[in-house]
């Protein structure tokens, strides 16, 4: 019997895994199952997912009470970098593999977070909604100032910052680095200085980004207290997870003055879809799309399907394990 996988409540068909499957010569070593439901209670998830030995899921929130009614699944794919909807320890303790899928759209993510740095700068965007709204004055919302000479700090540095550097350096940005696990040494390497705080950090940039994972320790990274380390010139861009920054904080220092000004791709609500910023002139706000392009959605779905077919089809460690449930089901 082939192996079965539920693709749950992912948007579009799944010829193209299919197709994928065939090309990888184990069409009929795994069956895709597509559930879309408007549904996403947990009870729903587990009548999709009962008999399967795989799940592929984007957002839906995989607790160990779920888990624990799933005694025949053995790998969770999820066509996302970020793992914080999983609980990875109840994987682990029930021999279930976590896969995610790294890097698919680091390129995106860095030149979306490179435009909207761009945008805050120049006013772009709000010069854009001034004449639409009647004002053909250039000088609205004050004279912007040149970046060169000036300093970014980027909060983590994977592979989307990495990309980032040198556009950064390019338009004469000093880059510095608050990444705990990563050297002097190492950092050096890629023509950036590192920071051994993030006070330090937060205090020195005209411009802070972040490119964080959410985990527990990082959840609301950036709140009040950090929010009053920055310039009052400074602009805060989060293309990261919307719970990286306390969200009431980041509103109160918009509406104060306490920076100048934010680039946020990510909110702390994205279910309800709403958000206090919405109303500010000085943020700039993108839904969620950073990660967004045809090569990207592609190259995720195709890392993500590598990830079963290791799995369920050659009983190997998936490439893209994050947690050591390494299939002891």
């Amino acid at each position: 019997m082939p192996a079965r996988v539920v693709y749950f409540n992912i948007d579009g068909g799944l010829d193209y895994e299919n197709q994928l499957l065939a090309e990888w010569g184990v069409a009929d070593k795994i069956e895709l199952v597509g559930v879309t439901t408007p549904d996403n209670a947990e009870d729903t998830f587990v009548e999709a997912v009962a008999d399967a030995d795989g799940v592929l899921v984007e957002y839906f929130e995989v607790t160990r009470a779920v888990m624990e009614r799933l005694p025949k699944l053995k790998v969770i794919s999820l066509q996302a970098i970020g793992v914080s909807n999983v609980d990875l320890d109840a994987a682990t303790d029930l021999g279930i593999g976590v896969t995610n899928t790294p890097g698919f759209c680091s390129e995106d993510v860095a030149l979306h977070t490179v435009g909207m740095i761009i945008d805050l700068v120049r006013k772009i965007s709000f010069l854009d909604r001034s004449v639409r709204a009647g004002h053909w004055n250039p000088m609205l919302g004050g004279l912007p100032t040149r970046v060169s000479g000036k300093t970014i700090g980027l909060v983590f540095f994977g592979s989307i910052p990495k990309l980032m550097v040198p556009i950064l350096q390019a338009i004469g940005l000093r880059v510095i680095v608050y990444a705990p696990t990563k050297s002097a040494e190492y950092l050096e390497e890629y023509g950036v200085e590192k920071v051994d705080s993030l006070d330090e950090l937060l205090a020195t940039s005209d411009i802070v980004s972040l490119h964080t994972p959410l985990l527990p320790e990082t959840r609301h990274l950036i709140g009040k207290r950090e929010l009053e380390l920055m310039k009052p010139t400074a602009f805060l861009i989060n293309t990261a997870r919307g719970s990286v920054v306390d969200e009431p904080a980041l509103v109160e220092a918009l509406t104060t003055g306490q920076i100048a000004g934010a680039g946020v791709d990510v909110i702390e609500d994205e279910d309800t879809e709403t958000s206090d910023l919405f109303s500010l002139e000085n943020v700039l706000i993108t839904p969620h799309a950073a990660f967004i392009s045809e090569e990207s959605l592609a190259d995720g779905r195709r890392i993500a399907l590598q990830q079963l077919v290791q799995r369920l089809v050659f009983n190997e460690a998936p490439e893209n394990l994050v947690n050591m449930g390494t299939g002891t089901r």
